[in-house]
């Protein structure tokens, strides 16, 4: 049996969502959405799956000139989540283009 018809067999077709945001809060509430979505037309969904959160911290001083031990730190939390749908429909793909997400999540769909 040739090598690619084993891996079809073995590996259903799958969409892989991820999905990011700066307040996690939000970012829970749009997981659940599309979670209902999937469920409601009848597919098997797995996640969300946290991923590790992304920190980004800047040091800026607060004096032009002077005084450099006068400083404010700031930093920037990216939060992630993985979510995978297993054997996808055409009423599952178009339930997840109609779905509309709040400001500030942004989310990358794989086939």
């Amino acid at each position: 049996m040739p090598r690619s018809k084993i891996e079809k067999i073995e590996n259903p077709s799958k969409i892989r969502i991820k999905i990011f945001g700066y307040d996690h809060r939000i970012l829970d509430n749009s997981c659940r959405q599309i979670m209902e979505a999937v469920i409601r037309c009848g597919n098997e969904v797995t996640g969300p799956i946290p991923l590790p959160t992304e920190i980004r911290r800047y040091t800026v001083n607060r004096a032009t000139f002077v005084k450099k031990d006068a400083r404010e730190q700031f930093e920037r939390r990216l939060h992630k989540r993985l979510m995978e749908i297993i054997n996808p429909n055409p009423k599952t793909i178009e339930a997840l283009s109609n779905l509309n997400l709040p400001s500030g999540i942004e989310a990358e769909v794989k086939m």
